[in-house]
């Protein structure tokens, strides 16, 4: 597979995805990704972007904190 911004090769490999919600600040590690070893673009598969919103949801509604640290996990929350 090739990188969609520079076409150099993606390797699989593991990453930290962050997000700012605006009253949070929202990091998953250990996120499975693919990731250009030219450039460093990362990109996901859709499966794991769909869990990661439903990560990124789940912490928006539930917790009260400015910075959320959680790892990825494959399992249904």
């Amino acid at each position: 597979m090739t990188c969609f911004m520079c076409k150099g090769s993606l390797e699989n490999t593991s990453s930290t995805f962050m997000t700012d919600l605006g009253t949070c600040i929202v990091i998953v590690k250990n996120v499975p990704s693919q990731v250009c070893g030219q450039c460093g673009e990362v990109s996901y598969s859709n499966e794991v972007a769909r869990r990661l919103e439903h990560i990124v949801n789940s912490i928006k509604n539930t917790v009260i904190t400015e910075i959320a640290v959680v790892t990825y996990s494959d399992q249904a929350a």
